[in-house]
């Protein structure tokens, strides 16, 4: 089953594909749906993009659910270790 739940945002970095050059990702895109590499039924799909480079400046993850659970729980570890001030 497909949710179609697609939520879209903003986002300020960097990311680098195998073999290519940094690039500044403007653009973030999650969804949870069927994975195009991944060996899993369903993931959670993460696309992180600079829209105004074309379609070669993007870097895509499919994550398991649990998987994912625990990458938001190590990104929320990660920033509340920072010093304050450090995380704005």
């Amino acid at each position: 089953m497909c949710t179609y739940a697609t939520v879209r945002d903003e986002v300020d970095g960097s990311a680098k594909g195998p073999g290519g050059p940094w690039f500044h990702v403007s653009d973030v895109t999650v969804y949870f749906d069927h994975p195009v590499h991944a060996m899993a039924e369903h993931t959670l799909n993460i696309d992180f993009a600079d829209p105004a480079k074309g379609p070669s400046a993007r870097v895509a993850v499919e994550l398991t659910a649990e998987s994912a659970r625990r990458l938001v729980a190590a990104v929320q570890a990660a920033l509340a270790a920072a010093p304050d001030g450090l995380t704005g």
